[in-house]
């Protein structure tokens, strides 16, 4: 009898162990060896620019302090006559603005043209809101600070503080930046 009730004790431990055990075992090897549930990581489709830089402090003159106003600047940027591909630019930032929803007043459009002085009118028609202003400072503050592996003719993002935050590339998909653009909102207490 003492053989039985050891067997059945050593059964009882080995259940209780396996209930244990079991889900941590199964977890690890679906984890390692099957591939199936993996944490997702979590990327940026924009480029964080680091080190931050400050244009309150590096081009304190510049008619894009005015525009903060306490609030989020998307801002793109092209010296040449505002053709198809800067129209197209256009209407990504406004559709990434339309995009955030309710947290669309805290961000403001900003096309930072060269001194050819773009069609105000079919713009203002086009894209009602769309801050336009020359700065050819800027424009090379903006050019240096573009990340090297990154096409040029992008957007950037910059703080209520006047810190240039982010670059998204021209061909970046405006659900991709609004993900990122909104991200930042959400952690975010200013602006």
């Amino acid at each position: 009898m003492t053989d039985t009730r050891q067997a059945s004790g050593r059964l009882q431990l080995s259940l209780m162990a396996a209930v244990f055990f079991g889900p941590l075992i199964f977890a690890v090897w679906l984890y390692f060896a099957g591939g199936l549930i993996q944490p997702s990581a979590r990327s940026n489709h924009g480029a964080l620019l680091e080190p931050i830089l400050n244009l309150n402090d590096e081009l304190p003159d510049s008619k894009v302090h005015d525009l903060g106003e306490g609030g989020w600047l998307l801002l793109y940027a092209s010296r040449d006559q505002c053709g198809d591909a800067c129209h197209d630019a256009l209407f990504t930032i406004r559709q990434s603005r339309l995009l955030l929803g309710k947290d669309m007043d805290r961000i403001k459009r900003v096309f930072l043209h060269g001194d050819i002085t773009p069609d105000t009118l079919c713009l203002a028609d086009e894209h009602k809101g769309l801050v336009m202003i020359e700065d050819a400072e800027l424009h090379g503050v903006l050019t240096n600070k573009k990340p090297a592996g990154l096409p040029a003719g992008g957007y950037y993002l910059i703080d209520p503080f006047g810190n240039l935050v982010m670059y998204f590339g021209p061909d970046i998909d405006p659900r991709d930046m609004v993900d990122d653009i909104g991200h930042l909102l959400r952690l975010s207490r200013i602006g």
